[in-house]
């Protein structure tokens, strides 16, 4: 974003401008709370998650009880159903196509019938066994044996035709009596389970139904206990996902989004899905939990509320804080005063530096004991005493100077009667018609002018030229076979700059080593000077036809001109100081270039014995007064 630089640079200002004190004492709060924050976060997690793991076993636990209590009443209801359909006379009435005689009617009710209601008083939790028949001959025989056509109103009669060998559970929200259907009287609501079975005698063909009822309330005691627990309740789920539980107290009532929920999750179960165990809804944590009840293709929902274990939780984080925070206080008091005690010489300092910077007489500042301090007292005392040397030397300097400005005016004054004189000289010599001696004093002068006028470091190409020019011309009277020079450079290349008097010396070096005297004197004497562009520079080659050198002598004169010449005292080293052994005019020229245009550049020497010699010097491409636009790369000083 836009604005977190300026707030960074900011919060940085603000920082940096806290006192030493401040900033420790800030440091070392951030090094404790820091860890702190992370441990107690790690630790809050690892509660929280073992308070869940804890509550999910324990209600896991209990959930397991009531599918046991639950599996325990289905084996009871299907064993009363099984023994019901099992007697032999009990079929036989059920399916009978023809009226019963009264004597048959007396032993039914007197054996058969008996066995019936003893299902029933062996199995107290059982509401009701029936056993409908599909014959119109039966007689029925309340509250057991009922003709079929009573109940072809019921929800599940035409779900329970045709399952034959099969049973089915099905879940009702009371316990509506058939027999009292026409009457007034309203039935208190008792939500209750159902196990049909369909009687197939023979098999294939319809005879009946039987019916074994149980209250909810004896099925799942816990689900509907009169004990209420408001930390947690149970559900009963049947295949379609209708739900059954207690009324008073429910969490469904101050929840109204829980019923749905619960009722996606299944829904989502069934399908495949990964069951999610925790909710929240209006502020409030619960765990979902859930066991399968196969037998019946339904499920036991155990909903916990968490704000028991939340407050525990809560109870633990706050003292954990509360420590924290009286840790962080107390070490905050005992890191002050151990730092004020540590910092107070530092203080002393700074205000000794405050008085030096006021230009108060500085006395000097003792500090006893070791450490940093100590010692960064003791290199103030000795910058403070150098600083009082370095004005006394700067005061002297100062009158020097202006001593050496005058000596210099004198020498300006001397060195124009010197080229007045020469005027003067070759004056007379043209008088005289000695042309030789007037030009060789024309370039004597024009040496003299480039040598004492020295304005800068940088000279224009074509000055350093013609001071070369000059150099040769005088040099030539010396000699009885005059120093040609040749030159290949191209007029663009004449505005760039070089270092003065940066070639002449390698001029002179050829002039003087060049030739020796038993060199071949039929071979005119010549110097060449090139220049051309190479890769981000230029490169000048100064070449001569001279003797040359062996490849020993010129590794040696190389290594020469890079080498330092100085000692470790950076004192001149007297054993590099000879010219002939190490070049030291070539070195002073390679070190001047290196030292202005950087390490890329100086000289390479390359030569051949008896052939030539050749100086190589790279410059970078930089113009002074301007230059040929063909030069689009070079720089000029001038912007």
């Amino acid at each position: 974003m836009k604005w977190t630089p300026k707030f960074l640079q900011s919060l940085m200002y603000w920082w940096d401008r806290r006192s030493l004190q401040s900033r420790l004492i800030s440091t070392y709060i951030i090094i404790i709370l820091v860890p702190s924050l992370i441990v107690s976060t790690n630790s809050f997690n690892a509660i929280n998650e073992t308070y869940i793991k804890d509550t999910i076993s324990k209600n896991g636990n209990l959930l397991e009880m009531e599918k046991l209590q639950i599996v325990n009443q289905i084996e009871s209801m299907e064993r009363s159903a099984q023994i019901a359909v099992s007697d032999k006379a009990v079929e036989n009435y059920l399916t009978s196509q023809s009226e019963p005689q009264l004597k048959e009617l007396v032993e039914f009710n007197t054996n058969a019938y008996v066995n019936l209601t003893r299902i029933q008083f062996n199995n107290p939790n059982i509401e009701h066994l029936r056993l409908f028949s599909a014959s119109k001959n039966v007689h029925e025989i309340w509250p057991i044996i009922f003709r079929e056509d009573r109940i072809r109103q019921e929800p599940w009669y035409k779900q329970t035709i045709g399952l034959g060998l099969q049973q089915m559970w099905y879940f009702q929200d009371d316990d509506v009596d058939f027999t009292k259907r026409d009457s007034n009287v309203i039935a208190e609501k008792n939500p209750k389970v159902s196990l049909l079975r369909e009687i197939s005698v023979p098999a294939g063909v319809h005879s009946g139904i039987i019916q074994v009822d149980m209250l909810l309330s004896k099925f799942s005691p816990r689900t509907f206990s009169t004990i209420q627990d408001d930390q947690s309740q149970l559900f009963l789920l049947d295949g379609d996902l209708q739900m059954f539980t207690r009324q008073n107290d429910s969490f469904l009532q101050d929840n109204k989004e829980m019923n749905k929920a619960i009722h996606d999750r299944f829904l989502s179960l069934q399908q495949g899905g990964v069951w999610d165990t925790q909710y929240q809804e209006n502020g409030k944590s619960f765990l979902f939990i859930q066991v399968p009840l196969e037998r019946m293709n339904a499920y036991l929902l155990n909903v916990v509320s968490m704000e028991d274990v939340l407050k525990d939780i809560s109870v633990i984080r706050n003292k954990t804080i509360g420590t924290n925070v009286l840790f962080i206080v107390l070490f905050t008091v005992i890191a002050y005063v151990l730092n004020a005690i540590i910092l107070k010489n530092l203080v002393r300092l700074t205000e000794a530096m405050k008085k030096a910077r006021r230009g108060e007489l500085y006395t000097g500042v003792t500090i006893r004991g070791g450490g940093e301090i100590a010692e960064l007292t003791h290199h103030f005392n000795k910058l403070m005493n150098k600083i009082n040397e370095l004005v006394a030397v700067a005061v002297r300097k100062q009158a020097l100077t202006k001593e050496a400005e005058l000596r210099t005016l004198h020498n300006q004054i001397d060195s124009h009667f010197l080229y007045n004189t020469l005027e003067n000289i070759k004056m007379l010599a043209e008088i005289d018609n000695h042309r030789k001696i007037s030009d060789a004093l024309t370039s004597l002068g024009g040496m003299m002018r480039y040598n004492f006028k020295w304005s800068g470091e940088y000279v224009k190409l074509k000055d350093e030229i013609r001071h070369i020019q000059n150099y040769i011309d005088v040099m030539n009277i010396r000699f009885e076979e005059p120093i040609s020079l040749v030159m290949e450079i191209q007029p663009q290349y004449m505005e760039l700059e070089v270092l003065k008097m940066s070639l002449q010396p390698l001029i002179e070096n050829s002039v003087k080593h060049g030739w020796s005297d038993s060199s071949d004197e039929s071979t005119d004497k010549k110097i060449q000077i090139v220049v051309e562009a190479v890769k981000d520079g230029v490169c000048i080659s100064i070449t001569d036809n001279g003797d040359g050198m062996s490849n020993d002598q010129l590794i040696e004169l190389n290594k020469g001109i890079r080498e330092d010449r100085f000692d470790t005292q950076n004192k001149l080293d007297p054993d590099k100081q000879d010219p002939v052994r190490a070049g030291i005019g070539l070195h002073n020229v390679h070190q001047r270039m290196q030292l202005f245009y950087g390490k890329d550049y100086g000289l390479i020497i390359t030569s051949e014995e008896g052939v030539y010699t050749k100086v190589l010097i790279t410059l970078p491409r930089v113009l002074l007064t301007g230059g040929s636009t063909d030069e689009a790369n070079a720089i000029d000083r001038r912007r």
